[in-house]
């Protein structure tokens, strides 16, 4: 190896250390903890080496409920978020007068604390006994009866955490998708205007492929955010997310190591690992699409 090939891995060394303790280690542990069947925590000891508590997990409603959930929210609130980003994104790019100010307001949920936000979506759609909270003052405005969001039907309640879910990363898409607008050359929509295309033409053939990096990655990116949810659900539902049927898969997974049912790792990270090998599929998959519809210039 030649000096400046050491020098680089010189350089690359503290991050290599740190990756490998962080996040390899820990890695081939939870890979470990998963195969040793009836693992007890408090005396560190296992009777067997297998694929039952993988089997356990699977089997265990709480689970499939959680993994129902995640499906459910991952669907709705990746394609949404993402087209109402770009529709928002469009806007913004026409506009000259405020752009920046419009900018810096769309952005602001995006600074503002989980939890904070999760309490105020709360209180708007939570039933109390002095208050039917101010959207189902709406609703009842509008001519509808009131319905219990918080602790009511299932819909009601995926509902709320599909709105608030897109609501929470609406800002970041938003940001992203307005500097890949502003990227673009804009002598392509010159030459595109004299050749007489319309708008829908334009937008078809010249910003959507050159965005369409930054879509996939948003794309990619909310899938994974999307499936590790669960800070936002306990903001909304409180801790006991099993109770309320809106429990996810990291939420089981916390269960399962620190709740009341908890002090079971190997359940745990069989769970971990499934999430895990569930984002590797459907990365994969997206990869595979995007080089078919992903442009790179």
């Amino acid at each position: 190896m030649d000096k400046p090939n050491r020098k680089a891995w010189l350089y690359l060394l503290p991050a290599l250390v740190f990756l490998g303790i962080f996040m390899v280690y820990p890695l081939f542990d939870v890979l470990i903890y998963s195969v040793e069947e009836g693992y007890n925590s408090a005396s560190q000891t296992f009777f067997g080496v297998g694929l039952y508590n993988y089997s356990y997990v699977l089997r265990d409603p709480y689970f499939l409920q959680a993994l129902k959930n995640t499906f459910i929210l991952v669907i709705i609130t990746v394609p949404l978020s993402t087209g109402i980003a770009l529709l928002i994104s469009l806007g913004l790019n026409s506009i000259t007068k405020f752009k920046e100010l419009f900018q810096t307001i769309f952005f602001l949920p995006y600074v503002t604390n989980t939890l904070a936000v999760g309490l105020v979506f709360m209180i708007l759609f939570k039933k109390t006994p002095y208050s039917d909270g101010f959207i189902n003052l709406l609703i009842h405005f509008f001519g509808g009866s009131t319905v219990d969001f918080i602790d009511g039907p299932y819909w009601a309640k995926m509902f709320v955490m599909s709105f608030y879910t897109v609501w929470v990363v609406l800002p970041f898409k938003i940001l992203i998708l307005t500097s890949a607008l502003a990227s673009v050359d804009k002598d392509l929509y010159k030459a595109a205007k004299v050749d007489g295309a319309s708008r829908g033409r334009i937008f078809r053939k010249i910003t959507l492929p050159m965005i369409s990096p930054m879509i996939f990655y948003l794309i990619i990116t909310g899938f994974i955010g999307a499936f590790k949810a669960y800070a936002d659900e306990v903001a909304i539902f409180g801790t006991n997310l099993n109770a309320a049927g809106m429990n996810t898969i990291v939420g089981f997974v916390y269960d399962m190591l620190y709740g009341d049912s908890g002090g079971y790792p190997s359940y745990a990270s069989a769970a971990a690992l499934i999430l895990f090998a569930i984002v590797l599929t459907i990365t994969v998959i997206n990869l595979l699409v995007s080089r078919r519809t992903v442009t790179y210039s």
